[in-house]
């Protein structure tokens, strides 16, 4: 059983999706309203699930403010389906997302696939690789004893690449260890992930990723 918020401006919604979770056994909370006020109110979930289109913050935004305060995995509720705004939610921090109108076996599936990945990632401990120092349990990477500051996708990417250094990953592969088998993201978002990463990486005079030309991604 795990403990899932879900934050929605339409009551019918948060009523239809409790009545979902709660067949799997999970405890299941819901907003209607955000209180900007005090971001405190989303932490200790295992799961959270928001709507993009709110009045008064979209759940975009939403996401990026309160990303530093929870490492849970973050589904957004979207109508919206161009890729545009698809990558804008994953790079604000989101792990997937799921459109509107949803069936009820795909929102059940999809939330129970991220709770299970999450909890095989807690089993983990810690790997210095390339002068990079990766913590599993907590999900952070370390250089020069400084912490990179990764979203959560960002951290799987690095993650993947680093653990089977030397190995060239194509962005389809890549995908899939981080959306899993049954994602619908654009796969586009990985090279948008990547040049990030680099970036980041860069300001610590780091460049671990490098581009196969035509086949993919390698650590090194």
């Amino acid at each position: 059983m795990a403990k899932i918020l879900v934050v929605d401006d339409e009551k019918d919604i948060l009523i239809l999706i409790q009545n979902i979770l709660r067949r799997d056994e999970h405890q299941v909370h819901t907003l209607d309203q955000v209180p900007m006020d005090t971001l405190d109110v989303f932490e200790g979930y295992d799961l959270i699930l928001l709507d993009v289109m709110m009045p008064e913050v979209d759940g975009f935004e939403l996401c990026g403010k309160i990303r530093p305060i929870v490492d849970c995995p973050i589904l957004f509720l979207t109508a919206k389906t161009e890729e545009e705004a698809i990558v804008k939610g994953l790079m604000t921090g989101g792990d997937d997302y799921i459109t509107k109108p949803f069936g009820v076996l795909e929102l059940s599936a999809r939330v129970n696939a991220h709770l299970r990945r999450e909890q095989r990632e807690k089993y983990q401990t810690k790997r210095l690789i390339s002068g990079f120092l990766f913590h599993f349990d907590s999900k952070e990477v370390f250089i020069h004893d400084q912490k990179l500051n990764l979203t959560k996708n960002e951290y799987k990417i690095c993650e993947l690449l680093a653990v089977h250094k030397g190995r060239i990953f194509t962005r389809e592969e890549i995908y899939d260890q981080v959306y899993g088998l049954d994602g619908d993201a654009m796969h586009s978002t990985i090279t948008e992930f990547i040049r990030t990463i680099r970036k980041k990486c860069k300001e610590y005079h780091a460049d671990p990723i490098k581009t196969v030309w035509g086949v993919g991604y390698k650590w090194e």
